[in-house]
């Protein structure tokens, strides 16, 4: 690898691991970073999956105070988010992407619109502490699971669109609500590395050159995160948004 493709990678992995560590979308960071190497598209976007991946571990370990009490809620939910992550990873490798593709934008820019106009949807649906118990579990499964696989096929923004379906059910902080995206993100990060790893074309001289500074970044986001007064880092997360599905739409 040239010097210089060396370097873009560094810097671009310490951004992206922040940016997944607050909002998520740092795929679309290293994603144009790896094609700008040299990679073709489905080599880099499995190879970002995997380079990632140990970023989001250590968002993990950075939000770990906000992750107290949510044990049971979050443990619950990782077998949607393995078969989300797994019906999407699927989607990648054995259909046309085309399709998926050309709705990915729309989704980012509803997951930003749900977040910023949280409090007008939960008129519709109910505020979090007026959920009874059983619904509250289903409307969890069903948007972790819908944000999963998209997760395990593109990942872009997968942060986002976690950060909006869980901040719409649960009756938490934005920072506890990011914690608990943190663990399913990593999750995700998981899976892809164990799917894509044994099937796809990893480039992993990239993710050797990605990963430790998505490490770094990660954790440092993770603890920017717990620093933020919550109306500034919803307003970071939506209009963050917002401007990775308008670059998806035109790209």
């Amino acid at each position: 690898m040239e010097p210089t493709s060396t370097v873009l990678l560094l810097v671009a992995g310490l951004a992206a691991g922040s940016v997944n560590a607050l909002a998520g979308g740092g795929s679309l960071i290293t994603y144009p970073a790896l094609l700008a190497t040299g990679l073709p598209p489905v080599a880099a976007n499995v190879t970002n999956s995997i380079a990632v991946c140990p970023g989001y571990l250590a968002a993990v370990f950075g939000s770990r105070a906000d992750l107290v009490g949510q044990r049971r809620r979050t443990v619950g939910l990782l077998p949607t988010a393995v078969l989300g992550t797994l019906a999407g990873t699927a989607l990648l490798l054995l259909s046309p992407a085309s399709t998926f593709e050309a709705v990915v934008p729309y989704l980012v820019i509803l997951a930003a619109l749900m977040l910023a106009f949280q409090s007008r949807i939960r008129r519709w649906v109910g505020q979090p502490h007026t959920l009874s118990a059983a619904r509250q579990s289903v409307l969890l499964h069903v948007l972790v699971g819908v944000g999963c696989v998209y997760g395990g096929y593109f990942g872009a923004a997968l942060g986002v669109m976690l950060v909006a379906g869980l901040a719409l059910v649960l009756p938490e902080s934005l920072a506890r609500v990011s914690a608990v995206k943190n663990v399913l993100s990593a999750l995700v990060g998981l899976v892809t590395v164990l799917v894509y790893g044994l099937v796809a074309p990893v480039s992993w001289i990239s993710v050797a050159v990605l990963a430790p500074t998505a490490i770094i970044g990660g954790f440092l986001g993770a603890r920017l995160a717990r620093r933020l007064p919550q109306p500034i880092l919803r307003a970071f997360i939506v209009c963050y948004g917002l401007i990775v599905g308008g670059y998806l739409l035109v790209a």
